[in-house]
């Protein structure tokens, strides 16, 4: 019989209590702060520590009991957070506790710094936030990948993240969903016609069929599978990666399109003269990701063929364009699917609003289309610039 159930604040504290994570004596103060959809999170403020306190749920908070949920995640996030660890020890919170029965991670307290979504709305711009994320994403992607590890070592790895469950969440809300009239679907009305320009567009549906293929088929590295602005912490000097809750051993490119795609909706929900440092951002995440991608592969490759000439380079550009389509996927879903980005829905004036969502739709679309056709960031952000001139 499982042991699971909820906590309250009152048990959060007396579970860090009891495991010597505080001081029995000790005056807590404890709140609830757990906006997400999934989970329960608790802040936990001693005298001399803070914690948090992470509980998945049974069911998807966004929804109800009605979409249950496998516990398994939470033993998912906490492997996925202490492997990230070992290759980003930077960028990755620390884990102080875990139990699968109970599907809680305990960690550390990240309020020093704020979440990047927010700050990002705000109009902060946090410049070292593209550097160290591109970092993280080259040293966690190469480190679980066949050419750092061999194929025998990571198959084994690989069979203990497979995340069925949640992976079926993305299949169906990123990938599926956005491309039908579904159920899930969420947008205004006056965005209709553009959304059925978007159903009947054959040429854009089969491109995303094929992205899907690719989520559904490719096993390159462990993910952290929703890397969104909303999963990091940042400031002016300071970035950790949370919430890899969704890891799964998929395709190279997918990580750095979530991450990218959200930095260009947030350029989108700014006034033009405020849009150049999420472009810069865009460009650099990748530069950083390329190098340091090259040179872990040159410091610790055991691919036969890793000096064999033209092969890296095939490779980054094989990962740029599947990057570009996941991007305009993830631009498409965040605009009309269920779960959107508080960057555009946050937009009060209602013209301003649709029309960034109307650009976020088109700019989406071209590039799952056209992702063959850019070799660059740069490129990228121009084609992007061209559209909103």
């Amino acid at each position: 019989m499982s042991s699971y159930e909820p906590l309250t604040t009152e048990s959060a504290v007396a579970l860090v209590k009891n495991l010597g994570l505080v001081e029995e004596s000790e005056t807590i103060l404890c709140n609830e702060i757990g906006d997400g959809n999934l989970n329960y999170v608790f802040h936990i403020k001693g005298i001399e520590k803070s914690l948090i306190v992470k509980q998945a749920l049974p069911y998807a908070k966004v929804v109800g009991e009605s979409w249950p949920l496998t516990l398994e995640r939470a033993d998912i996030e906490n492997r996925a957070l202490r492997l990230q660890g070992v290759f980003a020890p930077d960028y990755t919170p620390k884990v102080y506790y875990s139990d699968r029965d109970l599907a809680i991670t305990i960690m550390e307290d990240l309020s020093h710094l704020e979440i990047a979504r927010t700050g990002l709305i705000n109009g902060k711009d946090y410049p070292l936030i593209a550097r160290h994320t591109g970092e993280f994403i080259a040293r966690t992607l190469y480190g679980t990948s066949d050419f750092a590890m061999g194929p025998q070592e990571k198959k084994n790895l690989q069979k203990t993240f497979s995340n069925p469950e949640l992976c079926n969440i993305t299949e169906g809300l990123v990938f599926t969903d956005p491309f039908f009239d579904a159920e899930t679907n969420n947008f205004e009305e006056a965005l209709r016609p553009d959304v059925e320009k978007l159903w009947n567009d054959s040429a854009l549906k089969l491109q995303a069929a094929q992205l899907k293929r690719l989520f559904l088929t490719s096993g390159d590295a462990l993910l952290h599978g929703d890397l969104h602005t909303g999963s990091i912490f940042a400031s002016e000097t300071e970035t950790k990666v949370i919430d890899p809750e969704f890891a799964f051993y998929g395709p190279f490119g997918f990580d750095i399109a979530h991450f990218t795609a959200n930095l260009l909706m947030n350029a989108l929900s700014r006034e033009e003269n405020r849009r150049e440092p999420l472009f810069d951002h865009i460009v650099t995440v990748w530069n950083v990701f390329n190098r340091e991608f090259t040179r872990l592969w040159n410091e610790n490759n055991t691919e036969a063929f890793a000096e064999t000439e033209g092969y890296l380079d095939w490779l980054l550009a094989d990962i740029f364009e599947q990057a570009t389509g996941f991007m305009g996927l993830e631009m498409i879903r965040r605009t009309i699917g269920l779960a959107h980005v508080k960057d555009l829905d946050g937009m009060m004036d209602d013209e301003k609003r649709l029309t960034a969502k109307r650009r976020s739709l088109f700019i989406g679309a071209r590039l799952v289309k056209e992702r063959a056709t850019y070799k660059t960031a740069e490129q990228l952000v121009a084609a992007v610039k061209e559209v909103l001139a």
